[in-house]
């Protein structure tokens, strides 16, 4: 906790952890989580997501939820997404994350090197949610509730496989797009959908 503990001192007050998820992915929203963690009771195991087996993810999701002093979590969806850009977009998850805490912060600690502008103090840390217990929690937090999304929507979509790719570009994704084009909850302003929709008409 050197860092979150670090800038608690220095902004005297709660400081969150925030990180996102689903940047990349061709299908799906941006989804953030913002963590205040509890120093006396931190759950054991915490690492960025993507170093963790999805089981680990769904372990640590309830018990980060519980131990925590305040978590939220934040969306911007395909049409945010498309209408205002990704970059744009992930900022307003983290805000409306932030937003969501029990316990607001004075600052907020968030994985890269992009300040995003929350409703509180921002520092930044490259790799952060590997070197930061908070942002770890977070990353934890914004893959599993976003992984949970997408698998709700291969229930209505089954032909796309979102179950599978969460969204992401990968072969089996982009062989059903070719076959059956893209649904609503496809991001048209990226360059494979766009094209595909450029083509369809």
């Amino acid at each position: 906790m050197e860092l979150e503990d670090h800038l608690a001192a220095m902004w005297k007050g709660y400081v969150c952890g925030v990180d996102e998820a689903g940047r990349g992915p061709w299908a799906g929203p941006v989804t953030a989580a913002a963590v205040i963690l509890n120093p006396d009771d931190i759950p054991a195991g915490l690492n960025d997501s993507k170093a963790l087996t999805e089981k680990r993810r769904e372990a640590l999701m309830p018990v980060i939820k519980e131990k925590a002093l305040a978590w939220g979590i934040g969306h911007a969806s395909v049409e945010e997404i498309d209408t205002i850009n990704i970059l744009r977009a992930t900022e307003l998850a983290m805000q409306r994350a932030v937003a969501a805490l029990a316990i607001q912060p004075v600052g907020a600690l968030i994985d890269g090197n992009y300040k995003f502008k929350l409703p509180c103090r921002v520092d930044t840390a490259v790799g952060g949610d590997g070197l930061s217990l908070s942002v770890a929690a977070a990353s934890i937090l914004a893959k599993t509730t976003r992984d949970h999304l997408l698998v709700e929507l291969d229930g209505q979509y089954p032909h796309y496989g979102f179950a599978r790719h969460k969204g992401y570009g990968s072969a089996a994704h982009r062989a059903a797009l070719a076959e059956h084009g893209p649904c609503q909850h496809h991001r048209s302003s990226y360059a494979p959908i766009r094209a595909l929709l450029a083509n369809a008409g």
